[in-house]
This record gives structure tokens, C-alpha cells and sequence, in this order.
């Protein structure tokens, strides 16, 4: 797995940084939020603690993917990584609970809030965000973990903007309910996201064929190759949330030569057109045993 060390190594700096800048500004928001009366603002350092956690796991995660296989663990740690996702989501949709409890009971007994405060300190959640989702910008098109930190903190910055819209509504206007309903709007933003990988990861988790995989086009690519008469069993399910994998067995028709460009030359096809990265192809004849291997001048 060279190309997925080199690519882990590469936002090793990235993780790290999200954290170390995300831990201090949630602290700052929290005391802040305290400070100020502000359930907006305490929320938004909530969310922003969750997204904490969800990138240690998504980098922990990754670092122990990249673990050797085993007798033990023949396709190594890969799966940990689907497991991270569904614990981050799990413990977003926790901390959403609690949140909205909280709001829903501030809409019954608004307190004063200094909506200057709020304002300052949305805003530099604001732009610690954007900068955080900004370095996992390159790689979120073709990695499902990096896509999910990067729309994490892409919906923390625009949460943390309705922060500060909160916070001027109150400078301007003095009406202290804008804060518990910025606060459900923004659990109801972040649940649509926070359901979303909840869905996906409980999909990856039970070996569903990937979303991002054109089962339909897979089928009428095998389906229509030369000498196919037909082809069963096939399979596709996920290594990680990076890698998938496919098995599939075909029947070539009789009297026909095969030799191993065939092989290759659909591998590389099903991994440059659909993404697959593992897949093992057994060819069968019609009306015989299956044939087991090939050799350079056909099937053996």
C-alpha cells in the first residue's frame, strides 16, 4: 500500500494541525461562551470538540491501516478506519442531543448574552475552520475520510458564521431568543451531515457495495466482454473506506484462448474505470470444471 502510506504521510501535518489549533480554540470558545451567556456559542464549542475527537479517530485510523498484513489479519487493520467513521458519527449525534435539549429549555428562559463576544470569537472559529478545511482541500475528491474532515470543518465554519449573524442580531436588535434558535438551526445543519455518515458508515460496516461504485456499469462491462457467455458470484464490498474489493467468477465460451493479458488487462480496466483496487477473477469454461489458472498460451 505505497501510494496510501505516501498520501497518509502527506496529511500527517494536516491532522495535526487540526487538532492542536481546533483543541485551543474549543477551550477559548467554551470560556467565552460561559462568559458571554451564550448557548450558541457553547454549542459551537461542542460541535467543534466532536470534531476534535473525529480527527484523531480519522487519523488514528489511517495510521493503523497502514499496518502489515497478518496470518492473523489477512487484510490487515484496513477496516478501521470504516469503524472510526461510525464512532465519530455515533458521537456526534450524542453530543446533538444534549445540545438541543439545552436549547429547547433556554427557549423557555433567555438569559442576557454579550453579543460582542460572540461575535469575536465565532469569527475566529470562522477562520480557524476554513483554514483547517482548506489543507485537506487536494485530497477530499477520492478519499472518503479526508472528504469527511473536509466537510466537517467546512460546516463548522459556516455554523460559526451563523454564530456571528446570531451574535449581531442580539448587539442590534437585543432579542435574546436568536440565541437558542441559531443553536437549534445549527444542530439541525449538523445532523443532516452527522445521519449522512451515520448511514454510510453502518453501509461500509456490513460489506455494502460503496456508493461511489457503478454496480450497473460493472455489470454490463463483464457482462460484455469477448467470449463471456456469463459470469455469477460477483461480489464488491469495502477494504476501507478507501479501497474496495471485487470477486467474481466468469464463463468463457468453448474454444477459446485466453492467456493472462486477459486477466490483467480487466484489472486494470475494473481499477482505472470503477475504482476497484483488489479484484480476483476466476475464469470457468462452459460445460467444465472451473479452470483454476493460465498460463501464457491459455487456460490449464
Amino acid at each position: 500500500m505505497p501510494h496510501h502510506n505516501h498520501k497518509i504521510n502527506h496529511y500527517n501535518s494536516a491532522f495535526a494541525f487540526g487538532v492542536a489549533f481546533n483543541t485551543v480554540f474549543v477551550v477559548i470558545e467554551a470560556g467565552y461562551g460561559v462568559k458571554a451567556g451564550s448557548l450558541a456559542l457553547i454549542a459551537d464549542a461542542g460541535h467543534n470538540l466532536s470534531d476534535v475527537f473525529g480527527l484523531l479517530l480519522a487519523w488514528g485510523a489511517s495510521l493503523l491501516a497502514m499496518k502489515d498484513a497478518t496470518d492473523k489479519r489477512t487484510y490487515g487493520f484496513r477496516k478501521a478506519t470504516i469503524i472510526a467513521s461510525l464512532a465519530s458519527s455515533l458521537l456526534l449525534l450524542a453530543a446533538l442531543g444534549a445540545i438541543a435539549w439545552e436549547a429547547i429549555g433556554k427557549l423557555f428562559n433567555p438569559t442576557p448574552i454579550e453579543g460582542n463576544i460572540v461575535i469575536v470569537v465565532a469569527a475566529i472559529g470562522v477562520a480557524i475552520n476554513m483554514a483547517t478545511a482548506l489543507l485537506f482541500a487536494s485530497g477530499q475528491k477520492d478519499d472518503l475520510n479526508i472528504k469527511a474532515v473536509f466537510l466537517h470543518m467546512t460546516t463548522d465554519a459556516a455554523v460559526s458564521l451563523g454564530v456571528v449573524v446570531a451574535g449581531i442580531i442580539i448587539v442590534a436588535t437585543g432579542w435574546l431568543l436568536i440565541d437558542p434558535l441559531m443553536t437549534l438551526f445549527i444542530v439541525a445543519v449538523v445532523l443532516g451531515s452527522a445521519w449522512s455518515l451515520l448511514r454510510e458508515s453502518m453501509n461500509l460496516s456490513i460489506d455494502s457495495v460503496p456508493e461511489q461504485i457503478d454496480m450497473t456499469g460493472i455489470k454490463e462491462y463483464l457482462s460484455g466482454l469477448k467470449n463471456v457467455s456469463q459470469m455469477h458470484d460477483l461480489h464488491v464490498w469495502p477494504l476501507s473506506t478507501t479501497e474496495v474489493a471485487l470477486s467474481v467468477h466468469l464463463i468463457i465460451s468453448e474454444g477459446c484462448s485466453l492467456n493472462n493479458d486477459f486477466l490483467s488487462e480487466l484489472q486494470k480496466h475494473l481499477h482505472d474505470y470503477f475504482g476497484i483496487e483488489h479484484s480476483t477473477i476466476q475464469i470457468e469454461r462452459e460445460n467444465d470444471a472451473p479452470c483454476m489458472m493460465l498460463d501464457g498460451k491459455g487456460c490449464i
